[in-house]
């Protein structure tokens, strides 16, 4: 009797090609799946964060750090009234712009979900609104710059229509001037998510709760907003993160005048107190990671999206 190796070699080579391939368990198909991001994620975010909170509990002097475990770095960084007024700063900023944004954002993704009925249209509309996200973000920061000075487009405008006779100066290196770029920055990223989330409801539910008397502002509060509350999370999420890690906008058009906790980061990078700085980082990762899980505990996410 021959074996199966055997039977398989005597066969012409076209039956052969023809023999189903050997097939890989499951398990090995899902780990080469996930193990090139399972990597990246390792050596780029894992190992970093491993490294910095490590870091953190290390003495320091003039003239370099030392392996350590002291508690001082956080002591220091918790009950130093500068610091506590720094993390206020960037909390107010990232309330006030998450307002706005979500004002902004959730009313253009109504209009265009909505309003605009011809899908051709409403691609353009969308378009038109990523346009500023083709050009880079410190090219659009600083072109706020000329528009609010003292000396600029908006008060040449101003003065012109006889509204004031001298210049504004609150335009410009204040807290108003971040707050207008982070607003023109960032509002994409609340209309994006939730226009997603406004495309899944059914036009039809609408509909009928218009068929059945409901008016405008009921249709709104009872359907829309629950059904968008997916996109209204997510959007939030980009909004919040990307203000609390921000320095630049906050450096450029506050003229100095304000502080952010990534801008604090930096000034203890370049005075080479590293450990201090380590502990700055966690203190807001982890204060960014309680703001995002509270998020997530009102919308479970996941859930959401595999609808």
């Amino acid at each position: 009797m021959t074996s199966l190796p055997q039977a398989v070699a005597a066969l012409p080579r076209w039956r052969r090609l023809a023999l189903p391939a050997r097939r890989w368990p499951p398990w090995v198909a899902s780990w080469m799946q996930v193990g090139p991001l399972a990597f990246v994620l390792i050596v780029l975010f894992a190992l970093p964060t491993v490294l910095f909170v490590v870091v953190s509990f290390w003495d320091y002097d003039r003239t370099g750090i030392y392996p350590a475990f002291i508690l001082d770095n956080y002591r220091d960084l918790l009950t130093t009234p500068a610091t506590i007024r720094v993390y206020v700063s960037s909390l107010s900023f990232a309330v006030i712009v998450w307002a706005i944004t979500l004002f902004f954002g959730f009313n253009i993704a109504q209009f265009l979900i909505f309003h605009v009925r011809s899908a051709a249209v409403r691609t353009v509309f969308f378009l038109l609104c990523a346009i500023p996200f083709w050009t880079s973000g410190i090219i659009r920061t600083i072109a706020w710059i000329p528009f609010l000075g003292r000396n600029g487009a908006f008060n040449q405008i101003v003065m012109g229509l006889h509204l004031t006779s001298k210049p504004l100066d609150f335009l410009l290196f204040s807290n108003f001037a971040v707050i207008v770029t982070y607003v023109n920055l960032f509002t994409l990223l609340m209309v994006g998510p939730i226009a997603n989330s406004m495309a899944k409801i059914d036009p039809e539910l609408i509909e009928a709760a218009r068929d059945a008397g409901a008016s405008r502002w009921r249709v709104l509060v009872e359907i829309i907003i629950p059904l968008s509350k997916t996109g209204i999370a997510l959007g939030s999420v980009l909004v919040f993160t990307q203000v609390m890690g921000d320095f630049f906008v906050v450096k450029q058009m506050s003229g100095g005048q304000s502080a952010s906790i990534v801008s604090a980061l930096a000034t203890e990078i370049s005075a080479m107190q590293y450990p201090p700085a380590a502990a700055s980082a966690v203190v807001l990762v982890l204060f960014v990671a309680v703001l995002v899980a509270g998020m997530m505990r009102i919308v479970d996410v996941r859930k959401e999206l595999v609808k």
